[in-house]
């Protein structure tokens, strides 16, 4: 038995009447229509994912295929709504952008999709279709600026602003468990510091959570920062810093060395088993939120196990070419003088704070990483799917043209919709994983997959293994931490930083949320190269009570999981 508290795992016995854990302790007299017999086993908490995007395939008809990987996995609750973004609410004034913006994020025309209006009635759909499991949703700031503001590369107004503000109040009072920001994403990076405070002081009288995918993950990663602490401490509320990493922001001389030396340091790493330590950077970083945490400050972070992150190529475009709709952006795209200012900004932009600026944008990935760092992960069209799982880089090279054009004239042809991975040097770097070592160490930050899983394209391997890899591979077999350590990072300290009530712990009265392991098998075969294979190990997840994983088959009906409303979890 592993509590999820990070006490000392200890022997026992569980007992589930309904949905509840009713008893823990010595039970082996005690009355049961069914016993299961688990010696030898590790019993926890269902695992607690407080950064998806699963929120995204809650409302389609294939839901439980879709969402399969995660349960087997074990997890039994995420939170959705991240990084500024939900499929709620849409006040009228400006749908048209926002149903844009759904289509280019998910590869699908959401409009046929999406019966409610707003975020309270987002909600009652997603209960009254079910869910497989439990789900907690938070109201998304970049969803919030586009209903007020449509595209515009601007402050808001103060009109503007009560607009957001009258529809925040609308998704707290339905349920959201807090307000999500992704600030390196237009039109978050539109935003300024007293936006995201005059949003927050609503946090504070519902008990609500901030949480923070950054400005900016390089560079100004301190001041990035240091923005949210500013928010949490003037508006007293609680905070989370989203998928925490550090990416190098140097020349491009300097970022050839560096890129080199990665590659020959992953090599030895791969061969010669050196030991070369990474993570000095992210101790660095980390010292620094830990300050703010140890002298009181309500903060938490969260982290993926892996080098490799993902979202839409749009994304690390200039933000003037993101203005206005659909149409006109890929119109711009398709401009020969356009495209070439594009690419002399992506060359030439210079990250500087607070990356508002048609250079200054934090999300130049492009540049960061080189176009060899950058993998197709998901096009919509038959006719590109060979693409995917191919770097921009290499693409160049068999189509003979410049990277940058490949990726305008994929764009072009997948109407916007092209997901992407990117990496310093390539996805499922061992090596280059040693650089979150630090994180998969620390007390105060939890494990979560990002999951962007839509039916669709590659998936990244965390969507099937995040959970199990964490904990056989930093957990068990590199020991880094220890197993109760390990589990509460994965249990009970993501419910405490996002106010999930009676879940994420192994105690009386709380939601009988289970997963059931064997350590020495628990394991992962996912690869970037092929990511769809399930873990092994996994033996029993419970959603509320009911087995909905056994002997490996999969029991996703009757839909067993709950929405999680703030007010009454």
């Amino acid at each position: 038995m592993v509590d999820g508290s990070g006490k000392k795992a200890y022997q026992g016995d569980v007992g589930i009447q309904g949905d509840r854990i009713a008893a823990i302790g010595s039970l082996q007299d005690a009355q049961a229509d069914r016993r299961i017999l688990a010696g030898g086993k590790v019993l926890c908490p269902g695992f607690v994912d407080v950064h998806s995007h699963a929120d995204l395939s809650f409302h389609l008809r294939e839901q439980a295929e879709i969402l399969e990987p995660l349960v087997r996995q074990g997890i039994t609750t995420v939170v959705g709504g991240n990084c500024g973004m939900a499929l709620a609410p849409l006040a009228g004034k400006n749908d048209d952008p926002i149903l844009a913006f759904y289509r280019a994020f998910t590869g699908q025309d959401q409009s046929e999709l999406i019966t409610w209006r707003s975020f309270g009635g987002y909600m009652d759909a997603l209960e009254k279709r079910g869910l497989v499991l439990n789900a907690g949703l938070l109201a998304p700031h970049g969803i919030l600026r586009l209903n007020e503001m449509g595209q515009a590369k601007r402050l808001a107004t103060s009109d503007e602003l009560e607009g957001m503000k009258v529809l925040l109040r609308d998704c707290l009072d339905a349920g959201a468990l807090g307000l999500s920001t992704g600030l390196q994403y237009f039109p978050g990076s539109q935003s300024d510091t007293q936006e995201l405070l005059d949003l927050a002081q609503l946090l504070k009288p519902a008990g609500a959570v901030f949480t923070s995918h950054l400005r900016s993950y390089s560079n100004t990663l301190e001041r990035a920062i240091e923005e949210v602490v500013e928010v949490v401490r003037k508006a007293e509320i609680h905070g989370q810093i989203s998928h925490l990493f550090w990416v190098p922001h140097v020349n491009d001389r300097v970022d050839a060395w560096i890129r080199k030396a990665a590659k020959l340091g992953s090599w030895a790493y791969r061969w010669l088993k050196l030991p070369i330590p990474m993570d000095g950077a992210l101790t660095k970083i980390l010292a620094q939120v830990n300050r703010s945490i140890e002298d009181g400050l309500p903060l938490g972070v969260d982290v993926m196990p892996t080098a490799a992150g993902f979202t839409h190529l749009l994304a690390f475009f200039p933000p003037w070419v993101l203005e206005d709709d659909l149409a006109s952006i890929l119109g711009r795209l398709r401009d020969p003088k356009t495209r070439k200012r594009i690419l002399n900004d992506i060359e030439n932009g210079q990250s500087v704070w607070p990356h508002r600026e048609d250079r200054a944008w934090s999300m130049n990935f492009l540049k960061l990483m080189g176009w060899s760092g950058v993998y197709v992960m998901s096009v919509v069209g038959e006719k590109n799917k060979v693409l995917e799982g191919r770097s921009l880089k290499e693409l160049a090279r068999d189509e003979k043209k410049h990277p940058f054009d490949v990726a305008c004239d994929l764009l072009l042809e997948e109407d916007g919709q092209v997901l992407v991975f990117v990496t310093f040097t390539r996805p499922g770097d061992d090596f280059l994983e040693r650089s979150l070592f630090a994180a998969m160490r620390d007390p105060h930050v939890s494990i979560v997959t990002d999951t962007l899983l839509l039916g669709c394209g590659r998936p990244a391997h965390l969507f099937y293994d995040c959970f199990p890899k964490y904990i056989s591979k930093y957990v068990r077999d590199l020991k880094l931490i220890s197993l109760e350590k390990g589990i509460r990072k994965c249990t009970g300290l993501p419910v405490s930083q996002l106010g999930i009530q009676r879940r994420g712990r192994l105690e009386e009265g709380f939601y009988a949320d289970l997963v059931l392991f064997d350590l020495e098998k628990l394991g992962t075969q996912s690869t970037f190269e092929k990511p769809d294979v399930f873990p092994t190990g996994i033996e029993m997840v419970l959603i509320n009570g009911r087995p909905v994983l056994e002997q490996g088959i999969y029991h996703p009906e009757p839909f067993s999981g709950r929405l999680l409303r703030r007010q009454n979890q």
